[in-house]
């Protein structure tokens, strides 16, 4: 017996066969052409993801930031992290010609400066936000989770989206604040079982 004509048959969450023989409509270009672009977004954001803040500056030290929820740890040898950046975005060529950028992990109880700094106008994006500038020059902003200041490795072109892979220089944490994440199209914080588990043995 063929190892395909043997895998079982099941039902997934929702009742739908999955598994079994073959001999369906399926393929590759089947599956793509069934997702649509509203679809692709509303499965997705059931991933929750942390939401950081690239910031850069630019010739006259001003400083440019924007909002991703697509940073990620990529080599530890050589210390690599990436982010992916729409390509129409403009904080994206001050990065491209710093060749530079910090990447702040957002605490709990940020979720006005990430608003801000998603929305905001490059000069509104900073406003009453305090902020050092690290060793390479980028803002670290202040009351975040932790940072990593890094130079520019790679930029590569993937669909409608850039992927920005830095090289590290300097990290360091913060705090020990809960981050700020994004699930289902909102905002949340992120609470440990453990802090839980705790809190209640403690009663608080």
């Amino acid at each position: 017996m063929s190892e395909s004509s043997a895998r079982p048959r099941t039902t997934d969450a929702v009742g739908r066969t999955v598994g079994g023989t073959g001999g369906g409509t399926g393929g590759e270009g089947a599956v793509e052409q069934a997702i649509t672009g509203r679809q692709f977004r509303d499965v997705l954001g059931h991933f929750p993801t942390s939401v950081v803040a690239i910031t850069t500056s630019d010739a006259e030290q001003r400083p440019h930031g924007l909002v991703v929820g697509t940073f990620m740890s990529v080599s530890l040898e050589p210390p690599l992290v990436s982010f992916l950046v729409d390509r129409s975005s403009t904080t994206l060529g001050t990065i491209r010609d710093a060749g530079r950028f910090c990447a702040n992990a957002l605490a709990g109880n940020q979720e006005r400066l990430s608003r801000r700094m998603a929305t905001g106008t490059a000069r509104q994006r900073f406003e009453g936000t305090a902020w050092t500038v690290s060793a390479l020059g980028n803002p670290v902003l202040e009351g975040i989770v932790a940072w990593a200041d890094c130079t520019v490795e790679k930029i590569v072109e993937l669909g409608d989206h850039l992927l920005v892979v830095g090289r590290v220089r300097e990290l360091r944490v913060e705090s020990m604040k809960t981050p700020l994440l994004f699930f289902r199209g909102g905002y949340g914080d992120y609470l440990s079982s453990a802090t839980v588990l705790l809190d209640r043995l403690v009663g608080w």
